[in-house]
């Protein structure tokens, strides 16, 4: 049946986008039970740890109150960990370090008690040292500066958290770099390897890996630099069973797995996929891509032309054998002798903890984010595209078009285009089953999600394109990707929109103002419309990312403001719809605020939706369904169609 394009009736609700906003991470094992955190909308974004006990029974550990995440450069991730029968983990509110919950040992939930004191200081990435019964972790410090010094940031650490009872703010062991992540205990406690950096470089840019050897008291000594400088990155160091160090690195141009003999590195593998990638940029703590099954195997995960997959390593031999094809891993890998366990999900079947046998290649859901309950007929599967774009080079996307059973377009009827950049900007899109995304092509609305220049899974040559870029590469490859499916007659020239958050929206915001023509409308979540106010009022993490996308400031002031959408309104000549965290500490509200009150004054329909509450990134149920029917409603009311939802209306300016 013919029915216009963005009218369609959608079985894909926004509360069930909501709903598929559960998020499960950061896998463990403790003899033969499995973890994860799960990230629950309903519960305001609260992530909690379960536990899956090998007899099958299921098990929420964390007490009522306490929430598993830390704010370690504001992004978190390596909030917890399973240590000597007990659990450890980092609570959002007070970002102390806390054990208790329901300890690995035991049916009845234990109290959760302090182990650091109410301080300034967040904690992240633990290793637990068992021969001294100590957390070693990175500990990020926001508190006053020293008498005479001006502290600007905070200051970045590893420390040795004692666990002999009482609080304790933990023992600085290493220090001197701008940041440190991935301490790691080598299996006989007697040395200790980790990753440190400093600004302006990012830890896909530059990063160096050190061993230490550990003395009796538990300090280090005799630190040796094994591997990385300022243009190689090291990733996920750590130790086989028998004590060899393993990691990763892109001294080659593509992330690889390496191992160090005490003096030199070779490669693993020796039938490595050509132009795959074996590591990841690392925003979050404690990701993985590799992880010992045993002494003579290793669990690997590897991204080649944009999808992900996983293979087996054997040790002797340096041979590669796939793993479980059509699953695609995300960022957390581990394994038992017999199993991988991973977060994965497929381009149908949404992200579950699966449990994976090394023999037969069986994969078992342990627990699944969100059943999609969607009649197969109505998914539309991605195509992996490479398309032309500007100086003769070509750049990466996936292409969904509108699927429903029941419904085409009009005739000689395009559809509308959403064109999505993601966030980052050094971070990338993959194929794995997004509801977000149906929701839009159930509806009639054709989806370009784009892994434009900077994109990471491409290798470091295709990562380094943005460098000094920002805002032109970026740019033109969304754009290039949107006219490319004009000709390819896929797409309405007159109904192309753009969408983006974080550095996805101040993508979608400089393609606004400096290619005017192209886009009609636009949806920019937390995005980044001033560069220089960005530098002034961001975190630590990245507050010298920029020199490296853009150049050192204040000395390339210029240039950011050339390239920053505020000061370029008067370009404007399209619909804006702005959604922002008013908590947010990495995009500050005054980004959106300024970019609203602008295109207001430039007379243009404009929407500004802001949260209380959230952060960099929305979490709650209420906060994303809103969002979502907000977004239709704008679209409607923008290319006068009216949706075939009962959307509360939203206050459009201008219109």
């Amino acid at each position: 049946m013919n029915k216009p394009y963005g009218t369609w009736p959608s079985p894909i609700s926004a509360e069930a986008v909501a709903t598929q906003g559960v998020r499960l991470g950061s896998v463990a094992v403790d003899g033969d039970d499995v973890y994860w955190l799960e990230r629950r909308p309903n519960e305001g974004g609260r992530s909690v740890l379960e536990r899956r006990r090998v007899d099958g029974r299921h098990e929420e550990l964390t007490p009522q109150g306490f929430n598993v995440r830390t704010r370690v450069h504001e992004y978190g991730g390596g909030a917890y960990i399973v240590a000597g029968g007990q659990i450890y983990f980092s609570n959002f509110s007070d970002q102390r370090v806390y054990r208790g919950g329901l300890s690995a040992g035991s049916k009845e939930q234990d109290p959760a008690y302090a182990v650091t004191p109410a301080n300034d200081c967040f904690y992240a990435d633990f290793n637990y040292d068992s021969t001294r019964n100590r957390l070693i972790a990175v500990r990020e410090d926001h508190g006053p500066a020293q008498a005479g010094h001006y502290k600007r940031e905070p200051e970045t650490t590893l420390v040795s958290i004692p666990l002999t009872g009482g609080e304790s703010a933990g023992d600085v062991i290493a220090s001197g770099f701008d940041f440190y992540s991935t301490p790691r205990i080598s299996p006989d406690g007697t040395r200790l390897a980790w990753l440190s950096w400093r600004h302006p470089h990012m830890p896909w840019d530059g990063t160096e890996l050190w061993v230490a050897e550990i003395d009796a008291g538990g300090a280090l000594g005799g630190a040796t630099h094994v591997a990385g400088g300022p243009s190689e990155s090291i990733y996920q160091p750590g130790w086989s069973p028998d004590g060899t160090l393993y990691f990763v690195s892109d001294r080659d141009g593509w992330w690889k797995l390496y191992r160090w003999d005490g003096s030199l590195s070779h490669a693993v593998m020796t039938n490595p996929p050509r132009d795959a990638e074996f590591g990841r940029p690392q925003w979050i703590f404690e990701t993985a891509t590799w992880a010992f099954a045993g002494r003579s195997r290793i669990v690997v995960s590897y991204t080649k032309s944009g999808r992900w997959h996983m293979g087996v390593v054997n040790v002797a031999s340096g041979v590669m054998t796939s793993l479980a094809p059509g699953l695609e891993p995300r960022e957390w890998l581990t394994a038992t002798d017999t199993h991988a366990i991973v977060v994965a999900g497929s381009a149908r079947t949404s992200d579950a903890v699966m449990q994976i046998d090394l023999e037969t290649g069986e994969a078992e859901p342990l627990k699944i984010a969100a059943p999609v309950d969607i009649d197969p007929a109505y998914i539309s599967d991605p195509d992996a595209i490479e398309f032309p774009t500007s100086r003769g080079l070509t750049a990466h996307a996936f292409i969904y078009p509108p699927r429903h059973p029941e419904y085409t377009g009009t005739p000689g009827e395009q559809p509308p285009l959403i064109v999505i950049g993601h966030g980052g900007p050094t971070a990338a899109t993959t194929a794995r089953f997004e509801v977000a995304i149906q929701y839009w092509t159930t509806r009639g609305f054709a989806v370009a999600d784009v892994n434009y220049g900077g994109s990471s899974g491409y290798g470091r040559p295709y990562r380094e394109r943005l460098n000094g870029q920002w805002g032109i590469v970026d740019v033109e490859d969304v754009v290039n990707a949107a006219r490319y499916l004009v000709a390819q007659r896929k797409a309405d020239p007159n109904r192309l929109i753009i969408r983006g958050g974080s550095a996805g929206g101040y993508t979608a915001l400089a393609a606004l103002v400096f290619h005017p023509d192209v886009f009609k409308a636009a949806a920019s979540y937390y995005g980044i419309s001033d560069l220089e106010v960005l530098q002034h009022d961001t975190h630590k993490f990245e507050a010298r990312y920029s020199d490296t996308l853009v150049g050192p400031y204040p000395e390339a002031r210029d240039l950011y403001r050339a390239r920053s959408p505020i000061h370029f309104v008067d370009r404007l000549s399209c619909a804006l719809i702005l959604l922002q965290g008013l908590e947010d500490k990495v995009v500050p509200p005054n980004q959106s605020e300024m970019m609203a009150d602008a295109v207001r004054k430039k007379g243009l329909p404009v929407a500004y939706l802001a949260f209380e509450g959230e952060q960099h990134g929305f979490r709650k149920a209420a906060t994303i369904i809103r969002s979502l029917e907000a977004e239709l409603y704008f679209y409607g009311a923008v290319f006068g169609f009216r949706p075939a939802d009962a959307i509360e209306p939203l206050p459009i300016d201008n219109l």
